[in-house]
């Protein structure tokens, strides 16, 4: 675990960048579905709001940001595509975009991700190149791909077109249900929680934004409570999406605008997953459960509260469920 001192003088987006990434993307996006369910609103003791990015395009929030930064760019940074390193959504929706724009995207993803997410990569016309499973590796892969291919760095979400294109999930929650209590989303580096405190500040200002976070993986937990960016290199947790570090521009956020960071066991991920499936009838990532486990885990904080929960991705590897042995 290391500290990791701040940059300033950053670009931070602002909701002009949310609306204008709105209009952007919206031709090649779709706007999810909300769900509900009385069961597990019961045991929850609260209303719950799932917003469904599993049934996104590329099958994950992450295609808004991704399409925002591709569609974005100029004709000649164009020609020479866009490259990034991720474990999978990030790298799918940005090949889902560029293929979307016909030009070439670079992506470098650890050996260990999920088999499905890479398919999904190569499926969109991707070029992969493996790294070792630790943020350290991922890095140094990737400075030799860009230098390589001169292609333009769209950073899974320390980039301000990233963070405005996720800004515009939460911007659908409040336009379909009006302001809520509580949003709670799942946190790694932190691009889906700045979108979210990015529009809700905006539009919801009494809105509470809780970052939901694995035990096993618990750096922004750690560096919100002791008020500067902490890094773990190659934490192991079953919500592989959840991996990787806060950067600069995340860290403003999250620093600025949630009200905390809450934490669940491998097993409570496992089981929340699992009543999600047999609940609301979908497919989504453990990454995705996150959120559900900590509101179960800390029902006092929730009760009789309107909540959007904010299921994040759906690219799972079936042959792999983390029930099956």
């Amino acid at each position: 675990m290391t500290a990791v001192a701040t940059t300033e003088d950053l670009y931070i987006p602002t909701w002009d960048d949310v609306l204008a990434a709105h209009e952007r993307v919206r031709p090649y996006i779709h706007k999810t579905p909300i769900l509900t369910s009385r069961f597990i609103n019961e045991l929850a003791g609260a209303e719950l709001f799932f917003k469904c990015e599993n049934l996104q395009k590329a099958g994950a929030f992450k295609v808004r940001g991704a399409c925002n930064a591709v569609f974005g760019l100029s004709e000649e940074k164009a020609k020479k595509g866009v490259a990034t390193h991720s474990s999978g959504n990030h790298a799918l929706s940005l090949s889902y975009a560029a293929g979307r724009r016909g030009i070439p995207c670079h992506v470098v993803m650890p050996r260990t991700a999920p088999q499905a997410k890479k398919d999904a990569v190569r499926g969109y016309g991707g070029v992969i190149t493996e790294c070792e499973p630790s943020t350290s590796s991922r890095e140094e892969v990737f400075a030799r791909v860009q230098a390589e291919t001169g292609a333009d760095f769209v950073h899974p979400y320390n980039d301000e077109r990233v963070i405005a294109g996720q800004g515009t999930c939460s911007k659908e929650i409040v336009e379909e249900l009006g302001a809520l209590d509580a949003v709670v989303a799942p946190i790694g580096g932190g691009g889906m929680i700045s979108g979210t405190c990015l529009t809700l500040s905006t539009i919801a200002p009494g809105t509470k934004i809780y970052a939901a976070e694995p035990e096993q993986a618990d750096d922004a937990y750690q560096s919100f409570k002791q008020g500067r960016i902490i890094a773990y290199d190659a934490p192991v947790t079953v919500a592989d999406g959840l991996k990787v570090p806060l950067k600069e521009r995340t860290w403003h956020f999250v620093s600025t605008y949630v009200t905390d960071v809450l934490l669940a066991s491998e097993q409570e991920i496992i089981d929340a997953m699992r009543l999600i499936w047999a609940r609301l009838k979908i497919v989504m990532e453990p990454s995705s459960a996150v959120p559900l486990a900590t509101i179960l885990k800390n029902r006092d904080t929730f009760a009789g509260k309107r909540v959007g929960v904010v299921i994040t991705g759906g690219n799972v590897d079936l042959d792999k469920l983390p029930w099956l042995k």
